[in-house]
């Protein structure tokens, strides 16, 4: 059984669309047996407390530094034994001494066709429509050193009503990709 760490800063819409997908058996082989947050309000620790799931929040305010918060997280991941790592939510960029210990293990999902610095949340949805493309989607693939420019492992496509705001655009995508694709 893979030993999955989810790694989340809000509310934990994706942990929850992995949790779902393993209790009714579209995921098999994995487990999530830790949740990390960043951020101690953050809702996903209540799903993984719910799902009887090591729930722990590293912040980086709890250190001197972000090097001491990066020693910090990654002991956190050996020490559970984690085999895969999933970004689903974490807005916190991973250094490379995390890439590296865990090379082709770390896998991101992100609101987006378009990406960039600055292209997460809501912000992505509202650039999408300010440069009214027709399409957005949603993007899980591997994390390498860069800001989302790992290999990608699957996308799909939402296309954009003429009508849509950011807010509804964005729950679509959510509901039409992210929590599609990502327990995929």
């Amino acid at each position: 059984m893979l030993k999955v760490g989810v790694l989340v800063s809000g509310g934990g819409t994706n942990l929850q669309a992995i949790l779902d997908a393993i209790d009714c058996g579209k995921i098999t082989n994995a487990e999530v047996s830790l949740v990390i947050s960043n951020n101690p309000k953050a809702y996903a620790l209540e799903r993984a407390k719910n799902h009887n799931i090591e729930a722990v929040c590293i912040s980086p305010k709890q250190f001197e530094n972000r090097e001491e918060f990066h020693r910090a997280l990654l002991a956190k991941l050996k020490e559970s034994g984690v085999e895969l790592i999933v970004l689903a939510g974490f807005l916190v960029a991973i250094p490379p001494m995390i890439v590296e210990a865990y090379p082709n293990k770390i896998i991101n999902i992100h609101p987006s066709l378009i990406c960039g610095v600055g292209y997460y949340g809501l912000h992505v949805h509202e650039k999408a429509l300010e440069r009214g493309v027709r399409v957005t989607g949603a993007t899980v693939h591997f994390v390498d050193t860069g800001t989302d420019t790992g290999p990608i492992i699957l996308q799909k496509a939402v296309k954009i009503k003429s009508d849509d705001t950011p807010e509804v655009l964005q729950r679509r995508v959510m509901e039409k990709a992210e929590w599609k694709i990502l327990p995929k």
